[in-house]
């Protein structure tokens, strides 16, 4: 068994990070671009199209102001108890840009609980493109039937199922820990 995760909406508070972080920070630090441009620039971001120095650029901002951004973000209630009390290998997949990734998770000191983590910047494909469980699939080396994937965003929990993984829809860290994950 193995159980994989979102990050936003799951691992951390923000369900839309860019509706709900993103774009106020880029407003509020004087970007120059539309929230279009803003929604449009972090998607190519979040698929390796767009270096992040670029993103910032591009929103009108410096790159330096990344770190300030990524403070806004919160860890969800119940995570690390999850986390400590799992005798599975967790995984991560998640629509983000592989760095803010990487540094949220040393922020937060998790990666040491993690058997690994898929960031659509570096697989190249966002869910709910099958692509994104396919590329999840492949690196885990596990039938379907043998994941377990938790998600906020029921076109993810869809397209998941598709392939035929258990997926569910998050309500919380409680809920969660209750799952049985060895005979779900």
């Amino acid at each position: 068994m193995i159980v994989v995760v979102d990050a936003m909406g799951v691992m951390y508070r923000a369900a839309d990070d860019v509706a709900e972080l993103l774009v106020p920070f880029v407003a509020a630090r004087g970007g120059r671009r539309s929230v279009p441009e803003i929604e449009r620039a972090y998607r190519e971001a979040s698929l390796g199209a767009l270096d992040p120095d670029r993103f910032w650029q591009s929103v009108g901002l410096d790159p330096d102001v990344e770190d300030d951004y990524l403070q806004a973000h919160e860890l969800m209630p119940g995570l690390l108890q999850f986390l400590e009390q799992s005798n599975v290998p967790i995984w991560c997949l998640s629509n983000d840009v592989a760095r803010w990734s990487e540094k949220l998770r040393r922020r937060f000191t998790l990666e040491h609980h993690f058997a690994g983590f898929l960031i659509s910047s570096a697989i190249r494909a966002r869910k709910p493109d099958v692509a994104a469980y396919q590329a999840l699939l492949d690196q885990v080396r596990a039938p379907a039937k043998d994941v377990l994937f938790i998600d906020d965003r029921e076109a993810n929990i869809a397209a998941a199922r598709g392939l035929g993984i258990d997926a569910r829809l998050f309500r919380g860290f409680d809920q969660v820990i209750r799952l049985d994950v060895r005979n779900h």
